[in-house]
């Protein structure tokens, strides 16, 4: 029953969430266009409910072209392409804030498995039939995987902790992964930037 009111708090808290933090929003994005050269919004597809692509919103971290520099997509731990407001967006998580857009346009949930790439770790179609029940529900702005060791974890894993969700989503779920995600961003749990293998 839960799933069928879902959308409707999500929609809810991301629109007065956007309401109530526009001033502040509004302040980062000058900060961004102050520290460096390029648009304030970052959008990177990434693979959605069905697996369908979508735009994925965040406040830009890194230097234009950063993706087509020799490290790739993925930052580390010391990156040199990481702004200066960029790290202060990373370890705070504001950098992902943008996507309670998402949330409204009904591309992403409050709470649910954090979007891949469309590439990586591989295509959709190289998901197997179990893994790609990761993808019966929204993807989400954070999720049981991020709240379970996040970038730490191995790929197969992480995929098992978003099809374990998927199977078991619930309110109260919703809610212990909400107050997780509380304390870690508090704490700064797991969010070091120190794989190449990891993603936000």
């Amino acid at each position: 029953m839960y799933k069928y009111f879902k959308r409707a708090i999500d929609f809810t808290i991301a629109l007065v969430a956007l309401a109530s933090l526009f001033v502040p929003l509004l302040f980062v994005a000058i900060l961004i266009k102050l520290d460096s050269k390029g648009p304030v919004i970052f959008k990177q597809e990434r693979l959605g409910k069905d697996g369908v692509p979508f735009k994925i919103w965040k406040f830009r971290s890194m230097c234009v072209g950063a993706e087509k520099q020799g490290t790739g997509v993925y930052s580390f731990k010391g990156d040199n392409r990481i702004t200066r407001i960029g790290r202060i967006l990373r370890a705070t998580s504001i950098d992902e804030l943008p996507q309670l857009v998402n949330i409204l346009k009904g591309e992403m949930a409050l709470i649910g498995p954090r979007p891949a790439l469309t590439y990586h770790p591989w295509p959709y179609d190289q998901y197997s039939e179990h893994q790609k029940h990761m993808f019966d529900v929204l993807p989400g702005v954070t999720g049981w995987a991020q709240v379970n060791g996040r970038k730490e974890v191995p790929w197969p894993e992480r995929i098992e902790l978003n099809v374990w969700y998927a199977q078991h989503i619930s309110f109260s779920l919703d809610v212990k992964i909400f107050l997780m995600t509380i304390l870690k961003v508090i704490t700064n749990a797991n969010n070091e930037n120190i794989s190449k293998t990891g993603i936000k």
